[in-house]
Order: C-alpha cells, then sequence, then structure tokens
C-alpha cells in the first residue's frame, strides 16, 4: 500500500481560517495586524514568496506591505528602518526577505528586529525559548513542519523521531520542538555515519538539508511518516530531498513537495502575526495602563 500523501494546502487553509477569525477579532478592537516585508536589491529571488505571503495574509485577515530598497543601502539605514518599524505600533510584524546583499548579513538583521515583532521566529531569543519549551513565536518552517506530523494518528509521547539535517533555523528547532512532546529524538547531520541506520528505526523522518533524493525508500521503516522540507530544482521541477516515488512505497504518510510543508509555513507566519498582534495588544496594555483609577 503507498503511502498517503499529506495536503498541507488542506492544513494550510484551515490553519488561516482559524487565524482569520482571530485577526478580525483583534482588528474590532482596534489591532489589525499588519506585517512588512522587507527586500533588498533585485526582487526576482523572492518574488515568488513574497506574493505567496500576500496572498495568504489577505485570506487570513493580515494586512501586508512589502517594501523593497536598493541594492546599495547601508546597513546602518536599514537597521534605522528596522528600529523605526520596531517603534511603530500599527506595525505588528516584520519579515526579513532572502537573499540579502554581500555587505548585509542576515544575522545581524534578525537581531535588530524586536522578538515581540519577530514573526518568522529567527531572533537568537525566539530560537532560544524552544529550548524552554516557551513556543510563543517559533521558526515557522520547523513549527509547521511539527504541526503536519500532529495531525497525524501518531502517539507523540515515546515516538521515534529522527531529523536530517541541523541547521538553526529548522533541524535544531524540529529537534526541540518534537522533545517538547515527549519524542525521543536522533539528529543527523554530514559526519553522522549512518544515516539510514538511524532514519530505518524511526518512527518519523524530518529531512532538511537541501539534497534532492537524499532519503530514498530503503532508508525508511514500514508504515513511518516522513516529513520531507527541502526544496530543490532539478530539471525544472521543483522537488524534496526525499525520492518521492520510492519513500511512498514504504511510508505511511509523505509530504509532497510543493503542497506539503511549504503552504503550512506561510499559514504559521500568519499566525504569528496574529500572536504578535496580540502579545504586542497586552504590552502595551500592561505598560501603560491607569493605575490611579
Amino acid at each position: 500500500m503507498r503511502a498517503q500523501i499529506i495536503d498541507g494546502k488542506a492544513i494550510a487553509q484551515q490553519m488561516r481560517d482559524e487565524v482569520a477569525v482571530e485577526a478580525n477579532a483583534l482588528a474590532e478592537q482596534g489591532w489589525q495586524p499588519r506585517l512588512v516585508s522587507i527586500s533588498v536589491g533585485d526582487m526576482a529571488a523572492s518574488e515568488l514568496y513574497v506574493r505567496n505571503q500576500q496572498r495568504s495574509a489577505e485570506s487570513a485577515g493580515v494586512q501586508f506591505e512589502a517594501r523593497n530598497y536598493p541594492e546599495d543601502i547601508s546597513l546602518e539605514q536599514l537597521t534605522g528602518v528596522l528600529q523605526g518599524l520596531n517603534g511603530d505600533p500599527r506595525v505588528n510584524g516584520i519579515i526579513i526577505q532572502r537573499p540579502l546583499p554581500a555587505h548585509i548579513p542576515v544575522k545581524t538583521l534578525q537581531k535588530a528586529v524586536h522578538p515581540l515583532k519577530d514573526v518568522e521566529g529567527m531572533h537568537p531569543a525566539s530560537i532560544g525559548n524552544i529550548v524552554y519549551n516557551d513556543l510563543a513565536l517559533g521558526p515557522c518552517t520547523a513549527v509547521a513542519a511539527v504541526e503536519i506530523l500532529k495531525t497525524l494518528p501518531l502517539q507523540m509521547e515515546g515516538l521515534n523521531v529522527t531529523v536530517i539535517g541541523h541547521s538553526e533555523i529548522v533541524g535544531k528547532p524540529i529537534a526541540f520542538l518534537m522533545m517538547g512532546l515527549g519524542a525521543t529524538v536522533t539528529v543527523c547531520h554530514h559526519m553522522t555515519r549512518s544515516v539510514a541506520m538511524h532514519s530505518r528505526a524511526a518512527d518519523a523522518v524530518f529531512v532538511a538539508v537541501g539534497k534532492p533524493g537524499l532519503v530514498t525508500g530503503d532508508m525508511i521503516k514500514p508504515g513511518a511518516a516522513v516529513i520531507d522540507i527541502g526544496i530543490n530544482r532539478v530539471d525544472g521541477k521543483t522537488v524534496g530531498d526525499a525520492d518521492f516515488d520510492s519513500c511512498a512505497e514504504v511510508a505511511g504518510w509523505i509530504t509532497p513537495v510543493p503542497g506539503g510543508v511549504g503552504p503550512v509555513t506561510v499559514a504559521t507566519l500568519m499566525k504569528n502575526a496574529v500572536l504578535a498582534t496580540r502579545m504586542q495588544k497586552d504590552h502595551y496594555r500592561d505598560s501603560y495602563a491607569r493605575t490611579d483609577v
């Protein structure tokens, strides 16, 4: 029996519907959720992402503004832009589009975004909070991948999970998120001696490396879940890190690429936008509420 294909678009639509209810409730209280997207220079590489984010935002009741700055903008100027957005109560979330010019390090910009407006979950504070199982604004791709797994009829407590890839914004956060749910997690990377030995023992495999066809069917335990986070272009097609056909013959569930983790990642961004708006509303209330009445 072939694996059940996980419909990321359907999961994302349900998330957006729930987010829209929250967004409308906040708007009625004077807190319309609003995102600002920052891109620098040629937008060709990020144009599709921005367009998808804007479309998702509109369907989720979140306002979206895309700003593009010239290629030669200095790091100091761009940091000043972010500081202005941090201090603007009308802006609830900031997105840093990649790639950026070589003279603007992305980590510096991520640190410049206020943690309460870090809807991408990329600020060091947001990443670090996961260690303490504080999931307020987690990194979108990692959170989306775990949310997809949670839709399956699997017991999270004690689940054997293998994460292939240990990046700071995907692999490592997934490992901590799954440990927070009670799973037993193995993390594989380029120095792991036998990735297949670990993946064959797993009830669920997450893969986020950027190598098409890295995970094949003979590396998967029969009936396991395969959550493919990779995005690669091969012969004009978008494919993941798992060889879909061979894995689908063995796995119980598998995410397609495209149409799997990607749509849920964008929906998670909108969920973070609404959550960030609510957190900022509470922050302003607690900071400026009158105490003499």
